[in-house]
């Protein structure tokens, strides 16, 4: 053989190799994705993150094997539908209400009472409340817009609805503006269809600051964490704060018993974690509790420059911080507005021994991932669930569904966000539904 025969075969030998290589490496990455059905809904408003902001609690909700959702339309109009679950075919209405979506605060919290009706509350920044009730049980067409109890509702931000174990829904939004607002709280009574006034200032900023918190309900009771910011700056968030209600929201402890003396002020909250100002400490993210009442709170702030997830917890009477590595490149929050953020806050699950993150980083190509690790091992994995992007999404999943059956169904949307406030020129992207077939698990031994 001469040798440039000889260099041409080593050469088609050299691509062959490559070429089994990418092959492979190929496989790998796609068996190594979760297995999801996915079900397109409708064309959805994409032109920032109004659709997909973690704090609308819920996006995406469960009641006797029928699931529901909501979202804005390309024009504005809210829009709802529903399905039995896992099937591919949705019920869509349009309703006759719409929302300022140039604004991302402005999102839709939905929940269903155990009689049925769906409960819709939406486009809010500092306004006026927007409220109504389904007009019979499991249908999609609304009544007339209302009043709750006609207190403390002229200046609205980030309400959300969650479901008790006694079948009474909860109603929480701030009341006043950004660095100096209080926390309201009410409650529905289903036999009555009745709105009660259950805390008026339930957690007190003193006309100085803002608590911005996320909630959780589980068999013992109700959860709340939240971080103080002292102006409109997000880079004045600070401290990592708890509370718990065993009696649907009326009393109020800390970890340790004790009651507080109400309202929960700067001076009287327990701090699950303390975290200075000008730590790129993030706002509005997510808790859960284990099957033993023991809550466990997802953020991010600085480590070394980097901001990472974190998991603050509470074991045995004490508080742990859980550290992770997934995000490599710094960056810092500062000033006002719906941000631009290379990633988004996490939303937070556990199921026994397992914990999971969900959420997205660009440096994934702005995918939905999860990230997962056994609690007694502490060493994470990441998978992708998402094969394409999602731009500046951030998590929402059917929290009822997941109590009932560990079943993980995850509203998606590929939205743009301009950092401030800025609207991006996109074309409407499709509200889909993504459905988790089986979770990953780390082995205890």
């Amino acid at each position: 053989m001469n040798v440039r025969l000889g260099n041409q075969l080593n050469k088609q030998i050299s691509i062959v190799k490559n070429l089994f290589l990418i092959v492979t490496f190929f496989s790998a990455t796609v068996n190594a994705q979760l297995k999801t059905n996915t079900t397109e809904i409708g064309l959805g408003w994409s032109n920032n993150s109004v659709n997909t902001v973690v704090f609308r609690n819920s996006a995406l909700t469960s009641f006797k094997e029928i699931q529901y959702t909501a979202y804005y339309n390309p024009e504005g109009k809210m829009v709802l539908a529903k399905r039995k679950l896992n099937a591919k075919k949705w019920d869509v209405v349009i309703t006759p209400y719409s929302g300022n979506v140039k604004d991302a605060h402005n999102d839709i919290s939905i929940a269903i009472d155990i009689e049925g009706y769906l409960h819709v509350s939406w486009d809010h920044h500092d306004t006026r409340l927007r409220y109504a009730r389904s007009k019979s049980p499991f249908s999609l067409e609304l009544g007339e817009e209302q009043s709750m109890t006609g207190k403390d509702e002229a200046k609205v931000t980030y309400p959300e609805f969650h479901n008790l174990p006694n079948g009474k829904l909860l109603f929480c939004y701030r009341s006043g503006a950004s660095g100096r607002g209080n926390m309201i709280m009410k409650s529905y009574d289903v036999k009555t269809q009745q709105w009660t006034e259950l805390q008026n200032n339930l957690i007190d900023g003193e006309n100085q600051r803002s608590a911005y918190w996320q909630i959780c309900v589980g068999e013992k009771g109700i959860y709340i964490s939240w971080v103080w910011r002292e102006s409109w700056d997000v880079s004045t968030n600070h401290d990592i704060c708890y509370a718990f209600s065993a009696d649907g929201g009326k009393t109020w402890q800390k970890s340790t018993g004790e009651k507080y003396n109400l309202p929960i002020t700067k001076s009287t909250a327990e701090h699950a974690w303390d975290v200075p100002q000008n730590s790129s400490l993030i706002n509005q993210t997510s808790m859960t509790v284990d099957a033993e009442g023991n809550p466990y709170i997802a953020s991010y702030w600085n480590n070394d420059g980097v901001p990472q997830y974190k998991v603050v917890y509470l074991l045995d009477g004490k508080w742990n911080l859980l550290n992770t590595n997934f995000h490599q490149k710094p960056f810092t929050l500062g000033g006002g507005g719906t941000k631009r953020i290379p990633i988004s806050r996490p939303e937070i699950l556990v199921n026994k021994s397992m914990l999971y993150l969900l959420f997205r980083d660009e440096e994934r190509d702005n995918k939905i991932t999860l990230g997962y690790t056994n609690l007694e091992k502490k060493q994470w994995e990441l998978e992708d669930i998402s094969r394409f992007t999602v731009g500046q999404w951030e998590p929402n999943f059917d929290k009822e569904l997941w109590k009932k059956k560990k079943q993980l169904h995850i509203f998606s949307q590929n939205v743009s966000q301009a950092d401030g406030e800025g609207l991006a020129k996109v074309a409407p992207q499709p509200v889909q539904i993504i459905a988790v077939k089986k979770l990953p698990l780390i082995a205890t031994n």
